[in-house]
């Protein structure tokens, strides 16, 4: 009996072997991206957002409320079932032709969860890109809706300005990116993005690194301000090691923001007094979960944030694509659109892929996702 024992102990071994030489080699994927080192270090070590080896929010924020650690949240979501996670069925969509637009018309096109192809004072900005159907570093883990996946690099005009607002799969897609790179002019993220970036094929000169409120005039009369997300980063285990953001985009004529992932907090008001007003706030409204309230707004909060902005218009966004919380897919809109009622803003709720016109106050959108399970 001892031997047959001995030598399945001794399968086990090998198999275990195996898969941890075969994970070591599998993180070795350009996807997973390199720490900032070097001249990339020694700028993120100089900011006053960085101590003891990571960046940190502006106001406490621990990743999970009550204590909760990332291994027991990891277990109840795999044990817990979620209600309507996903449509039942594809959800109407409009692909719109970005090479045909107005170049003199202001407009957003929502891409889908957090991405958004942005025309302004005729130049073309790409914010948070992701066309992989997966939104995970493995198959399956994290798929699309049905029916929203529409666009492709291909499908994009010349990029004046990629933006990029922190490193997380559903934000950062190494394959949308490497594919755009022949298009891009300018890539902008926070510090210690170009880390990610050098190694994916983008020339140093391409890229402009920044602090939270800094402010970037990239053309004559356009300016990209950096500002800040609560939220944190992480691409695999080691958290904090490149910067979060949102956005501000200033012209003449307009402003307007993007939050990137952010949890509610004070930076909102400061955002709206320094810069405000928007013409249009774009918005973290979605994938909130009381278990990591400090990191994702839930859409009333969205909905004081926008207040707080003085914005005109709000868009909510991190909504609509993939599921990451365990709310059904559809309450986001249900609760943002109750949430703003009353509210001195204009809720603006288009299909992915279809133009938002700013400035253009008559323009409406349906509650398309009514009647859909």
């Amino acid at each position: 009996m001892k031997m047959p024992v001995r030598r399945m102990l001794l399968a086990v071994v090998v198999l275990l072997g195996c898969l941890l030489i075969g994970a070591c080699a599998y993180v070795q994927h350009p996807k997973f991206g390199k720490f900032p080192e070097g001249d990339h270090l020694r700028i993120v070590e100089a900011s006053p957002n960085y101590a003891d080896g990571e960046f940190r929010n502006l106001i406490p924020t621990p990743m999970f409320t009550d204590d909760r650690s990332f291994a027991s949240v990891l277990l109840s979501n795999l044990f817990t079932g979620s209600e309507r996670p996903r449509p039942s069925a594809p959800i109407p969509t409009v692909k719109t032709d970005l090479k045909a637009l107005d170049p003199g018309r202001d407009t957003v096109i929502w891409l889908g969860h957090s991405s958004y192809f942005v025309q302004l004072a005729g130049k073309r900005v790409l914010i948070d890109p992701v066309f992989s159907v997966e939104a995970a570093p493995v198959p399956y883990a994290n798929r699309a809706f049905d029916g929203t996946s529409l666009y492709t690099a291909e499908d994009m005009p010349d990029i004046d300005y990629l933006l990029l607002t922190h490193d997380h799969w559903d934000h950062l897609d190494h394959p949308s990116v490497t594919a755009l790179e022949p298009k891009v002019r300018t890539v902008v993220g926070g510090l210690g993005m170009g880390a990610y970036f050098e190694p994916w094929g983008y020339a140093r000169e391409k890229i402009h690194e920044a602090d939270w409120f800094t402010s970037l005039e990239l053309d004559n009369g356009f300016t990209v301000h950096v500002l800040p997300a609560r939220h944190y980063s992480r691409r695999l285990l080691t958290r904090n090691k490149t910067l979060w953001t949102g956005y501000a985009l200033e012209t003449p004529a307009r402003r307007m923001f993007f939050s990137g992932d952010s949890g509610y907090g004070p930076h909102f008001a400061e955002i709206g007094r320094r810069f405000g007003p928007f013409d249009l706030a774009v918005l973290d409204g979605g994938q909130y979960d009381r278990r990591w309230a400090h990191i994702h707004m839930f859409p009333e909060e969205a909905a004081q944030a926008a207040e707080d902005l003085l914005a005109v218009a709000l868009l909510p966004g991190h909504v609509g694509r993939f599921t990451i919380a365990k709310h059904a897919w559809d309450e986001p809109f249900k609760r943002i659109t109750a949430a703003s009622d009353g509210r001195p803003y204009r809720l603006l709720t288009p299909l992915i892929g279809e133009p938002v016109f700013l400035g253009e106050t008559d323009q409406r959108f349906s509650r398309w996702w009514e009647g859909i399970e």
